[in-house]
C-alpha cells in the first residue's frame, strides 16, 4: 500500500492512548456534529430499539431470539433449533465468518463504527450521559483537573450512578437473551434465595459492563477485539475506509489571511487538529489507516465543517480507498467490488433458503443393533427397528407409518409414540415382509411418516433377510 509522505513521522513511535512510560492517556473526544453523525445516530438508536424490544416479541409462543446455552435451547426468529440442526449452525457460523472477511475487504470497518454494540453503547448511551453531566471535552478536562469540591463530587457521583444503573439494565437485557423474559421475570419476582446463581451472574455482568464503559472504553477496540486486530490482514489498497486525502491536503499548514495556499505550497489541511479532537480512540486520521480507527465518521463531519468555513470543498476526509486517493479517483463499482458483493448476497440468500426449507419434523428409523431377522412362519420375516422423532413444530403430531415401496406390515411395540409440541419421542416397531418381496440379503425400504393422512417425510432404511437371498 502506498504510504503518505509526511514530514512528521513521530506517530510511528507511539500510540494515542499510552505515553512513553506505558501509562494510560485518557481520551476526551469532542462532541461530534454533522451529517454522518446524525445518520449514525439514526442507525444506532434503531438498533438499540431492536435490541431492547426483541426479547419481548413472541412468534407462536417462542421468543424472537433466545440463546440458552445451558439448556441447549436456541431460537432465532421464533424458530427452535435443536442439536439435530447443528449442521445449520455450523454453516451459519462459516457464512458469518466469510461474510465478515469479504465485507471488510470491500467496505472496511463500517460495522465497527455503525453497528458494533460496543460502539453504539459507548457513543450513543454512556458518552451522551457524560456530555450531559460534565459538558464537552474541554469542560471534562477542566473538571478532572479541578480539586474535589462539592460540584465535582456531585457531578462524578451522579454520572457513575447513571453508568452503573445503565449497566444494570444492559445486564438484564443480555440475561433475557440467555434465559428468556419469562425466566428473567421469575428471578425478579421470586425470592432471591431461589436464584442465587442467576443473581450472581447478573451482578457480574453489571460490573463488567460498568468497567468497560466507565474505564476500559476504547481499549476494547484497540486491544481486546479480534476483529480490529485482524483488519490489517483483511484490508488492501482498494478497501473502502475513512481516509484522509493527503494528495489534496498536504502540505498542511495554518491558514493566513488573504494567502493563496497553492501559491505558497500549502494543501487544504489547515492543521487545526479538530479531526484528532473528535476521535473516540485518539488517533490522527492524517497518519493513514490505523488499527485504532473504527470508521465512526466523527472526523469526516469535523473536517467538513472546517472546510465549509474556509471556503474549501468538503471531503478532505471521506470514505475512500487508498488507490482512489492516490490516483484522485472517486469510488467506483469495480468488477471486484461487484463480484464480492454478489458473493455476499448469495451467502445470505443460501443460508436463508436452508433455514426456510429446514424440515419441521425429523425422523430416524434404524434397525436395532445386534438383532437379526426373525422368522414369523409362512414365509414371513421381521426386523426390529428403533424410532426417534424430533417435533420442531408448535403442535402435537399423530404419527402413522406406512411402507412406500414394499407390501408389508408395521407392528408397533407398545403404544404409538406421543409426539408433543417441541419435543422428542422414541419408540420401536417391527416391519414384517413376505420372503417373495426380499430380493437380497439387504433390502432397501422406504417408510412414510404421516401426521394423520398427511405425509410428513419419507425415511430410508434396510431390511435384513435370510442369507440365501
Amino acid at each position: 500500500m502506498t504510504e503518505p509522505s509526511f514530514t512528521n513521522d513521530s506517530f510511528r513511535d507511539t500510540i494515542a492512548t499510552v505515553d512513553k512510560d506505558g501509562d494510560r492517556i485518557w481520551i476526551y473526544p469532542k462532541k461530534p456534529k454533522g451529517k454522518f453523525t446524525r445518520y449514525r445516530d439514526y442507525v444506532g438508536y434503531s438498533l438499540l430499539a431492536m435490541l431492547f424490544v426483541a426479547p419481548f416479541i413472541r412468534i407462536e409462543g417462542e421468543p424472537l431470539i433466545l440463546l440458552n446455552v445451558l439448556d441447549r435451547h436456541f431460537v432465532f426468529f421464533g424458530v427452535v433449533f435443536w442439536p439435530q440442526d447443528f449442521h445449520l449452525f455450523l454453516l451459519g457460523m462459516l457464512t458469518f465468518v466469510l461474510f465478515v472477511v469479504l465485507f471488510t475487504v470491500v467496505y472496511g470497518r463500517i460495522f465497527c463504527g455503525w453497528a458494533c454494540p460496543q460502539t453504539i453503547f459507548m457513543e450513543l448511551v454512556f458518552r451522551k450521559i457524560e456530555y450531559w453531566m460534565e459538558g464537552d471535552w474541554k469542560e471534562q478536562k477542566a473538571l478532572d483537573a479541578a480539586p474535589w469540591d462539592t460540584t465535582k463530587i456531585a457531578k462524578k457521583s451522579v454520572k457513575h450512578f447513571l453508568f452503573f444503573a445503565t449497566s444494570f439494565v444492559i445486564s438484564n437485557l443480555f440475561l433475557s437473551y440467555l434465559i428468556g423474559t419469562d425466566g428473567l421475570w421469575k428471578i425478579v419476582s421470586d425470592s432471591p434465595q431461589n436464584h442465587l446463581g442467576q443473581l450472581g451472574a447478573m451482578v457480574v455482568f453489571t460490573y463488567v459492563f460498568y468497567f468497560v464503559y466507565a474505564r476500559f472504553r476504547e481499549q476494547v477496540c484497540t486491544t481486546v477485539c479480534p476483529y480490529g486486530r485482524l483488519q490489517g490482514v483483511m484490508l488492501d489498497k482498494n478497501s473502502i475506509n475513512v481516509m484522509y486525502d493527503y494528495v489534496r491536503g498536504e502540505s498542511r499548514g495554518f491558514i493566513q489571511r488573504g494567502e493563496d495556499r497553492k501559491q505558497v505550497g500549502k494543501g487544504d489541511c489547515i492543521d487545526c487538529g479538530i479531526c484528532v479532537h473528535v476521535c473516540p480512540t485518539g488517533i490522527d486520521i492524517r497518519n493513514g489507516t490505523q488499527l485504532e480507527c473504527i470508521n465512526c465518521t466523527a472526523c469526516i463531519d469535523a473536517c467538513d465543517s472546517v472546510m465549509q468555513k474556509i471556503g474549501c470543498d468538503t471531503g478532505l476526509i471521506r470514505y475512500a480507498s487508498e488507490e482512489g486517493i492516490a490516483k484522485g479517483q472517486p469510488f467506483k463499482w469495480t468488477k471486484r467490488v461487484i463480484a464480492y458483493t454478489v458473493v455476499l448476497m448469495l451467502l445470505v440468500v443460501s443460508l436463508a433458503a436452508l433455514l426456510i426449507t429446514r424440515p419441521e419434523v425429523e425422523t430416524s428409523i434404524l434397525r436395532t443393533p445386534g438383532m437379526l431377522y426373525q422368522s414369523q412362519g409362512k414365509g414371513m420375516y421381521s426386523n426390529l427397528y428403533n424410532l426417534k422423532v424430533v417435533n420442531k413444530t408448535h403442535k402435537a403430531i399423530s404419527l402413522q407409518f406406512k411402507l412406500e415401496n414394499k407390501k408389508g406390515e408395521i407392528r408397533t411395540v407398545g403404544q404409538e409414540p406421543d409426539v408433543k409440541p417441541k419435543s422428542i419421542a422414541e419408540g420401536a416397531f417391527f416391519i414384517v415382509l413376505n420372503e417373495k418381496d426380499l430380493t437380497s440379503m439387504k433390502t432397501k425400504l422406504k417408510v412414510g411418516v404421516y401426521d394423520g393422512n398427511e405425509l410428513i417425510e419419507t425415511v430410508e432404511t434396510t431390511f435384513i433377510g435370510p442369507a440365501s437371498f
